[in-house]
């Protein structure tokens, strides 16, 4: 197998555009200072088929502008999705629209009013500014948070993008991105002021990790801070699926590609994300990373689930009466915890017969450059939820 960067450069020197691909095409990525934006802007950067990466966040750091090449140069443009003019400026000339932006979060940290203003109605902005710009093609990223575990807590075992699952979702933030998924799917074939036909697809990423993954970091502080015991929730026989960033974003980059090639076949599709990452229980997936980065780390001992469920209850007690005085730091609430302890795993090879998507990063790597990052930030935590991407 090619090394990453080799594979990477031989896709686009060998990728040929049809007529009315000539040209430099413009992409707009929102939510391009992220944890998954920013390696979407990376990759995107290489391609010798795009003239400019613009990217509109609400934190917009202008350090991702390193990823500016001789051919494509990296702008990042300060704005909400929320406001719908500002949005409209950024997408002025722009090809594609690859909108990773949202409010993750798990905790509830963040009023749902808001995390819904964010991510659906951000969303349907900027449905409507490509709409009014003319803009053919629309990525939306999204999550696996979409489809479940619903309020039951029914598992999916090793399902695809085909698997019929019902139920109310139990996430906020799960809830929150099949709204905005629905709105997605819907505006596909919407016609533009220009008289054509806006064509949409989704990316469903599970649980992702890699370089810059805050939740993954603080583990590893709780680790250290607990002589590298890392205790777990999930029952011995549940299973997740974990996907490194860099394909993640890979994925992005493949799609938005040929959702302009071939819109006929990807456009109103849904693309679970997936690589060679072992499929098993969260737990061991976690050991395996933080160990590689200090051996130092074991798995430590279950937690029962009756035992959790009791400390969110004591928490919860704990919070209301302390609230006058202290805020507490977020714990765990029972919709994650249930979502933790349910089987929800996917086998797919959709991505890779409709766009050619093979994994740019093997596990092995992955596991190495997430162990490289862990090992230099592990004195810097930075907050995992709530944070706008």
């Amino acid at each position: 197998m090619l090394g990453s960067w080799q594979q990477h450069s031989l896709y686009s020197s060998t990728t040929k555009t049809s007529p009315e691909m000539d040209g430099a095409r413009v992409y707009l990525v929102t939510g391009g200072c992220g944890f998954i934006g920013e390696k979407i802007v990376e990759l995107l950067s290489q391609q010798d088929y795009i003239s400019e990466v613009r990217v509109f966040d609400s934190v917009a750091r202008e350090e991702v502008e390193k990823f500016s090449t001789a051919t494509t140069r990296v702008t990042v443009m300060k704005g909400d999705v929320r406001d719908y003019e500002l949005l409209l400026a950024a997408t002025r000339g722009v090809h594609v629209v690859i909108h990773t932006a949202a409010v993750v979060d798990y905790r509830n940290t963040v009023p749902f009013r808001e995390m819904r203003a964010v991510n659906v109605e951000g969303t349907e902005n900027v449905l409507r500014a490509c709409c009014a710009l003319s803009v053919p093609c629309v990525v939306y990223t999204s999550s696996i948070a979409a489809v479940g575990p619903n309020t039951s807590h029914e598992p999916m075992f090793r399902g695809n993008e085909d698997t019929e699952y019902s139920g109310e979702v139990e996430l906020p933030y799960g809830k929150t991105k099949a709204m905005a998924e629905k709105l997605v799917l819907e505006a596909n074939g919407k016609e533009l002021s220009n008289g054509g036909k806006l064509t949409t697809c989704i990316i469903r990423a599970n649980t992702v990790y890699g370089e810059k993954a805050a939740v993954l970091q603080e583990l590893y502080l709780v680790a250290k801070a607990r002589n590298g015991v890392l205790d777990y929730l999930e029952p011995e026989d549940t299973e997740r699926n974990y996907t490194y960033v860099g394909n993640v974003a890979w994925m992005h980059v493949l799609a938005a590609r040929n959702l302009q090639l071939k819109p006929e076949l990807l456009a109103g599709q849904v693309y679970y994300c997936y690589d060679d990452t072992p499929t098993r229980r969260g737990s061991v997936i976690r050991h395996q990373l933080l160990s590689a980065a200090d051996p130092a780390v074991r798995l430590g001992s279950h937690i029962p689930y009756w035992k959790m469920w009791l400390m969110i209850q004591f928490y919860r007690v704990i919070k209301i009466v302390l609230y006058p005085f202290w805020k507490l730091q977020p714990f765990l609430n029972l919709p994650v915890l249930n979502v933790i302890v349910t089987t929800f795993s996917y086998e797919t090879d959709k991505a890779s017969r409709h766009f050619g998507y093979k994994p740019l990063f093997t596990w092995q790597e992955s596991k190495r450059r997430t162990a490289q990052w862990l090992k230099a930030a592990a004195g810097t935590p930075e907050p995992p939820h709530g944070k706008k991407n």
